[in-house]
C-alpha cells in the first residue's frame, strides 16, 4: 500500500512488467510441443495401419485391392504428394535467404500439387463407391476409406495452414514466429509424405499384388 500510494504520490503510471526483463524464448517450446504432436499422430495412423492389417483380406466375397485399384492412378498422384514436397524444400531455401517472393511463389506450386492430389483421391473414391465399393461392402473396404481417408484429411488441413501462413507472410513479412511456423508445417508435410509412401506400398502395391 505504501508503494502503491508512493507511485501515485510522484505521478508514475504502475509498471506491469520491466522491459528489461529477459523473457524466455517461445521457439524451443513451440518446436518440441509439435514434435509431440507428430508423434502422437504417429500412433493414429500406427492403429490405422494396424487396423489395416487385420481387416485387409476380409473382403465379404466382395472386390479385393486387385479387382479396384488402378496403380497408374495411384503412381500419378503419389508423384503429385511427393512433388509438393520438393517445392516446399525449395520454399524453405528462399526463405533462409530471405527471398519472400521466391518462397511465395514455391508455396503457390507446392498448394497446387497438394490440391491435385486431393482432386485425384477424391476422383477415385468416387469411381470406387459409383462400382458399389463403398466403407460398408466390407471390412477391407471400411479400414481402406478410413485409413487413406484420414490422410486425405491431413492434406486437407495442411493446405488450409499454407493458405492461413501465405497471408501472415505477405502481410507481416519474414518475421522470426513466421519462420517459425513455416519450419512446423514443413515438418508436417514431409510427415504427409512419410505416410503416404507406407500407404502406397502397403495398401495399394501389396494389394494388387496380393
Amino acid at each position: 500500500m505504501m508503494a502503491k500510494a508512493t507511485a501515485q504520490t510522484a505521478g508514475t503510471a504502475p509498471a506491469f512488467y520491466v522491459t528489461e526483463e529477459e523473457h524466455a524464448h517461445p521457439g524451443g517450446s513451440t518446436m518440441l510441443g509439435f514434435w509431440l504432436y507428430l508423434m502422437s499422430d504417429c500412433l493414429v495412423f500406427a492403429v490405422l495401419f494396424a487396423t489395416y492389417g487385420v481387416l485387409g483380406r476380409n473382403y465379404a466375397a466382395g472386390p479385393s485391392g486387385a479387382d479396384l485399384f488402378d496403380l497408374r492412378l495411384v503412381a500419378v498422384n503419389t508423384a503429385m504428394l511427393l512433388f509438393s514436397s520438393i517445392t516446399y524444400g525449395f520454399a524453405m531455401l528462399a526463405m533462409d535467404k530471405g527471398r519472400q517472393a521466391a518462397m511465395q511463389g514455391w508455396l503457390v506450386v507446392t498448394a497446387l500439387f497438394g490440391l491435385a492430389f486431393l482432386a485425384i483421391e477424391l476422383y477415385e473414391f468416387a469411381h470406387l463407391i459409383h462400382e458399389g465399393a463403398t466403407p460398408m461392402r466390407s471390412a477391407f473396404l471400411s479400414s481402406f476409406f478410413t485409413l487413406v481417408g484420414t490422410h486425405g484429411l491431413h492434406v486437407t488441413f495442411g493446405l488450409i495452414w499454407l493458405t492461413v501462413l501465405m497471408v501472415q507472410v505477405s502481410k507481416h513479412g519474414l518475421i522470426e514466429a513466421n519462420r517459425r511456423r513455416l519450419m512446423c508445417l514443413s515438418m508436417f508435410w514431409h510427415f504427409l509424405d512419410v505416410v503416404w509412401i507406407g500407404v502406397f506400398t502397403f495398401v495399394y502395391l501389396m494389394g494388387v499384388l496380393k
